[in-house]
Parts: C-alpha cells; sequence; structure tokens
C-alpha cells in the first residue's frame, strides 16, 4: 500500500534517512523539522500516517499525538525518540502511538512498523496515569533493554498474561510492578508470591486459601494470594518451581477464571491478571515431565526476556549511580563514581546481575567514607563479595572464630580510612550488614520455613517477617540460585 507519510525531525540526517527509506517503498514522503509544520499538515487532512521525533524546537512529538488522534482518530502515529526510558515508551503508546521506536533504530523496523500501521486498526488508548513521573522504576539505555520497554509500553493498558524470563537479580519483580503500577489495575493490589520460598505442601493453600479444618492446622480460614489480589496483579515468582498438582489447579483457573480454596466448596471469580517469572528454562522443565506444556503457553501468552547484567554492560554505570542516589535518599553520604571505578564496575561478570550491583553500591556507601568511589574501593568490596559468596576467607583465616573474624573485617575497615574516622552511625550500619547473612543463612537451613528461622533465632515470626521485608530478603530453598 503506496500512502503519504508525514515526518517530523529536527535532526536533518534523520529527515534524509527515515525519507530515503520510505521512498524507496514507494510511499511519498513530507519532511518538517518542527511540531507546528506538522500540526499543519494533520489540520488540513495530509497525510495517511505520521513519524515524529518526540523532542523538537517548538513542542514535544509525545504531547502532540492525543491531538491528533483528536483530530483524526484514525490517523496512525510512530513515535522515535532518544530519550529511551520506559516512561517514553508508556506514554507513547498511552498517549495512542501506534508504535514506539527508541533511538538509534535499524531501518528495517521502521519501514515494518510503517507497514504493521498502515494495514491494521490501532487499538483504543487509555489516558496516560496521572501520577507518572521521572521516578523510573527500571534504569537502561541498552538495545536490550530498549525492547523490554517496548513490550512494557504495549503491554500496561491491556490485562494479557505475560512471562519474565531471565537469570536472578535482573528485575523481574520491577518489570512486573511496572506493568501494574502504570496500567490500568494500578489502583488495585499488587501481590507478589514467590514459589521456590513457599513448602510444597503449603504452595496450594497460599494461593487459594483454605477453609477451617482443611487440613490439620488449619484453625481458621485462610486467605490465598488470589483473594488478596481480586481486582490487582498476582505476580507468581519463580513458578518453574511450582510443583505439579498446583500446576493443575493454576491451569484450571487460568481456563476457567475460577478458583476454589483448598477445602472449600464455593467457587470464586478470579479478577486478576496473572503475570509469571522463572530463571529457569521451561521448555527444558517440560521435556523433563516437570512443568505442564499447557500451562506454558497459557502463561507464556506474552514473553519479557531480561537480559544478563554482562549483556548490557554500557547500562552499568546508569545503574551504579542510580543505587547510589537510592542509597543517599535512604540517609547515606552522598558519593560519585570515578571514570577507574565505573570501568572496574564494566570488567566484572555480574553472576548477580543487578541486585548484586545494588547491593555493591550500597555496601560500598556504608563502609567508605569517601565521596568519590574510586576503582580499589570496588576491587576490594568485589573480593569480598566474592569471597562470601564462595564461603572462602582464605586458607590462614579458615579456623578463626567469628568474633576474630568479625574482629579482623573492622580493622582492615577502619585501616582503610588512614587514620580517619569513618561516617557517624556505624554502629546501626555494621549490624545490618552482620543481620543480613545471619538470616539468609537460617532461612537457608530451614528449607525457607520462617516459623522454624523464628525459632532457631530467638524472634518472634512477625519480627523476622518485618526484618525480611527491611533487608528485602526472600526466603529459598537450599540450592537455589539468589
Amino acid at each position: 500500500m503506496n500512502a503519504t507519510i508525514l515526518v517530523a525531525d529536527d535532526d536533518r540526517s534523520i529527515r534524509l534517512v527515515v525519507s530515503q527509506a520510505l521512498a524507496q517503498r514507494g510511499h511519498a514522503v513530507r519532511a518538517a523539522s518542527d511540531a507546528r509544520t506538522l500540526w499543519q499538515w494533520v489540520d488540513a487532512g495530509e497525510g495517511d500516517l505520521v513519524v515524529t521525533d518526540v523532542l523538537m524546537p517548538d513542542g514535544n512529538g509525545l504531547d502532540l499525538v492525543p491531538r491528533i488522534k483528536e483530530r483524526r482518530p484514525d490517523l496512525p502515529i510512530i513515535v522515535m525518540s532518544a530519550q529511551n526510558t520506559i516512561l517514553t515508551a508508556i506514554r507513547a503508546n498511552e498517549r495512542g502511538a501506534f508504535e514506539y521506536l527508541p533511538k538509534p533504530f535499524d531501518l528495517d523496523v521502521l519501514v515494518a512498523a510503517v507497514d504493521r500501521a498502515l494495514t491494521q486498526t490501532q487499538a483504543e488508548a487509555q489516558p496516560a496515569p496521572a501520577n507518572a513521573d521521572e521516578a523510573l522504576p527500571i534504569v537502561g539505555r541498552s538495545p536490550a533493554m530498549q525492547e523490554v520497554f517496548r513490550v512494557i509500553g504495549r503491554l500496561v493498558n491491556t490485562d494479557m498474561t505475560a512471562l519474565i524470563n531471565g537469570e536472578s537479580g535482573t528485575g523481574k519483580e520491577l518489570v512486573a510492578r511496572a506493568l501494574h503500577d502504570f496500567g490500568r489495575r494500578k489502583d488495585k493490589p499488587f501481590v507478589a508470591i514467590n514459589m521456590a520460598a513457599i513448602p510444597r505442601e503449603l504452595i496450594e493453600s497460599e494461593l487459594f486459601g483454605h477453609e477451617k479444618g482443611a487440613f490439620t492446622g488449619a484453625i481458621a480460614r485462610g486467605i490465598g494470594k488470589f483473594e488478596l489480589a481480586q481486582g490487582g496483579t498476582l505476580f507468581l515468582d519463580e513458578i518453574g518451581d511450582m510443583p505439579m498438582e498446583a500446576q493443575t489447579r493454576l491451569l484450571r483457573v487460568l481456563q476457567t477464571g475460577e478458583f476454589t480454596s483448598v477445602g472449600g466448596r464455593t467457587a470464586q471469580k478470579a479478577d486478576v491478571r496473572i503475570i509469571a517469572a522463572t530463571h529457569r528454562d521451561l521448555r527444558q522443565l517440560i521435556v523433563q515431565g516437570r512443568f505442564r506444556e499447557d500451562l506454558f503457553y497459557r502463561l507464556n501468552v506474552v514473553p519479557i526476556h531480561l537480559p544478563a547484567l554482562r549483556e548490557r554492560r554500557g547500562d552499568i554505570a546508569d545503574l551504579a549511580r542510580h543505587f547510589l542516589g537510592k542509597a543517599a535518599l535512604d540517609g547515606l553520604a552522598s558519593k560519585t563514581l570515578s571514570t577507574a571505578a565505573i570501568e572496574e564496575l564494566q570488567r566484572y561478570d555480574w553472576p548477580g546481575n543487578v541486585r548484586e550491583l545494588e547491593n555493591l553500591m550500597r555496601r560500598i556507601a556504608v563502609l567508605y567514607s569517601e565521596a568519590v568511589i574510586d576503582a580499589r574501593m570496588v576491587a576490594e568490596s568485589l573480593a569480598a563479595g566474592a569471597a562470601g559468596r564462595d564461603g572462602k576467607g582464605g586458607g590462614r583465616h579458615a579456623d578463626e572464630t567469628l568474633s576474630q573474624s568479625v574482629d579482623r573485617h573492622l580493622r582492615a575497615y577502619f585501616a582503610a580510612h588512614q587514620g580517619r574516622l569513618p561516617a557517624n552511625g556505624l554502629y546501626d550500619r555494621i549490624l545490618q550488614e552482620m543481620e543480613r547473612p545471619l538470616l539468609t543463612i537460617c532461612l537457608e537451613a530451614t528449607r525457607g520455613n520462617q516459623i522454624k528461622a523464628a525459632e532457631l533465632l530467638g524472634l518472634n515470626r512477625n519480627t523476622l517477617r518485618k526484618k525480611l521485608r527491611e533487608l528485602d530478603i526472600r526466603a529459598r530453598r537450599p540450592g537455589t540460585a539468589e
């Protein structure tokens, strides 16, 4: 289909290459360098499709989109932008854009989007959320993350089921929260459940609830996650760890839209959006007979792959600065990164991905008083983290007591300040650093059973839960990757 396409971009080179690519497809192209000219053409009834940049000398292309849609509802609009953030992608789709393309993009991708726009009917757009701001939930400018943003932007105003795949620590729950927080269910609950953290025999009760007397110990009715999430979003994390019997019940819910509590007789409406996530290869689990193929296809309506941090090294500097900023908002001293420190971060392979980077930045913010983080601090902190992860403290320290180990680390910490004192508040900071591994190891030892872990620690169960939330610790079974 040959059409007249209106192109608006203040960059002459982009106007030229876009115009040439579209002209080669047989389209007539009119190109402008400003929003005013574009609007004049649209208002006069010209053009079959619009391709516009966001930032132009006399206005914002995103602000022009709803104006165009009001004047000519059937005119498809493709938005292109170098503002490669998740909010740009979301806003473009919410305001009625047919497609969002982050710069730089392959011209073949643009041509394909134009072909689709000229042959498909655009779905009704939802208004942008009133509370959208620049406090970005996800950070990344790499091409891989731009694709993630594009998918999120197209999904936020739907109830389509999504399956997020990625290594542990890549930010799967952040993506799930973004889909909820910017979507039509944002005013309803977001409920998350981690399949790897719940004993197999309790998963069905946790999901669907139970009636009084349904099993030994059920002394009162229990409300499940499906009921808690009514009207909102249910995030099923580590879905690959769900036992087969629970998979069967979940499949039935997805098929019928109803669920029944354990021991219950009355079906309840399941008005929830399902978002699942896993670090496992579900197709391989299907081959092994450990995951239902029919459930996989029910969940994998829209797949979202999150790249490992080592696959998006260009994002490391932005992420590190972002986490230092978060630490400062939490009351820690503001710090900056030297060029050498960034280079040191980019050389590391990040087995723990974004979560590991965040923990590293927070640890450096706590333990070093210097305003500028240098390569030495990064290298020391990475080495300490690796030693802790491997369970190795060095051969000559293998037989030392816990007290001796703490003494050695603290003396090294004070020595690193070269005669100066660390920042005030050291007592609470050090206790928090010790508390995290203690709680984590106790949970591992009790296979994620918080009741047993609380007894082991000598804590009230509610106190333990509060500490786990404060420290963002997830209970996991032994052998489960962090």
